[in-house]
């Protein structure tokens, strides 16, 4: 099974043509003001002019109240949901949509009962633990973490780029991986060569083991 791949922290039309241009499954749009990569209700609807289609879309959203949630679904058209901070599994589901839930892992996390306890959503989103930040690190963790068997597929996040994407892969085996940072010329601006260099390490390598 190939290993699918989501672009997050677009900001620009430009960004939505070459993630669609170099092949990637997903998009990720942040609403979350903190962040480099945030973007508004505005904001979305106009990149979103630009999707082309059967490429998911993600809104990512870090303890956002139901409220701000709720907006922003009255007027984006998200496909999924990614809740990046410690939002329970209650607040996850209640909206009507399928999640997928970042976890932040380090060598304390266990992986197996946040699976167990984040049964409805689609997905687990693997990515670094850093204190006081709730991603977009840009920093790697141990990939021996992972359990090998997990009820949820796995999306592999944290420090990912075109030199070890690959790498990554083959050890995890992830449904998925989510780069943001790893593709940028400079904070929360994308690159469309970083772009498909990054794809084209993720498709070569389910052609090698295909």
């Amino acid at each position: 099974m190939r290993t699918r791949a989501k672009i997050c922290g677009l900001s620009r039309p430009e960004d939505i043509r070459a993630v669609a241009s170099a092949g990637a499954d997903a998009i990720g749009l942040v609403f979350y003001e903190p962040s480099p990569r945030n973007v508004s209700i505005e904001q979305a609807c106009e990149l979103l002019q630009h999707i082309s289609p059967f490429i998911t879309v993600t809104g990512l959203f870090v303890n956002a109240d139901a409220e701000q949630v709720r907006r922003v679904l009255s007027q984006v058209p998200l496909d999924l949901l990614q809740f990046h901070g410690d939002e329970p599994e209650a607040f996850c589901r209640r909206f009507d949509r399928p999640y997928i839930k970042a976890i932040r892992v380090n060598a304390q996390t266990d992986i197996s009962a946040l699976a167990e306890h984040y049964h409805s959503a689609r997905g687990l989103l693997l990515d670094t633990y850093v204190s006081g930040k709730p991603g977009g690190t840009g920093e790697v963790f141990d990939w021996g973490l992972i359990p090998s068997s997990l009820p949820l597929p796995v999306i592999l996040a944290g420090g990912l780029n075109a030199a070890n994407v690959a790498a990554a892969i083959r050890q995890v085996k992830p449904y998925a991986v989510d780069v943001s940072g790893g593709v940028e010329e400079s904070k929360g601006i994308k690159s469309p060569a970083m772009i498909k260099e990054f794809m084209q390490e993720v498709q070569a390598v389910g052609k090698a083991e295909g």
